[in-house]
């Protein structure tokens, strides 16, 4: 199942199958696939990530992020919304920030790059069984 950020991207767990010498193994890793307005991301290079068509994307659930702050799910949609227009208005003016996910990873633009970094705890939590592949595709 992926999450759609509206103005930002979607965010994905994908089974990738891995041919090894003796043995076939599929690992779950992190992807992200950035949908944002690309008057921002002028001279930006990111990396073009494809989510397979078979995974379910739905929607943020604000009422979910409200429930975790207490914070009613209009205000949790206008703070998600400003962040991310004020992050798109960061790049446009080429100031770069990182952006970060609590327990995800970090987007970040370095050397005009824009790439998510997923934290090692975020893959490792997905993929139990082989851990180091899933780290090193990801």
């Amino acid at each position: 199942q992926g999450v759609l950020v509206p103005g930002l991207g979607t965010f994905a767990v994908v089974r990738e199958q891995i041919n090894g010498t003796e043995e076939v193994s599929v690992v779950r890793r992190p992807v992200f696939q950035l949908d944002m307005d690309m008057s921002c991301l002028q001279e930006l290079v990111f990396p073009t990530v494809m989510i397979p068509g078979d995974i379910e994307i739905m929607p943020l659930d604000y009422w979910w992020l409200s429930q975790t702050n207490s914070l009613p799910p209009d205000m949790v949609r206008g703070c998600v919304e400003e962040t991310i227009l004020l992050y798109s208005f960061q790049l446009r003016d080429r100031q770069c920030p990182a952006f970060t996910f609590e327990n995800i990873g970090i987007l970040s633009c370095q050397d005009n790059v824009l790439c998510m970094q997923f934290h090692c705890s975020c893959i490792a939590g997905l993929e139990s069984q082989d851990t180091w592949v899933a780290l090193l595709l990801t």
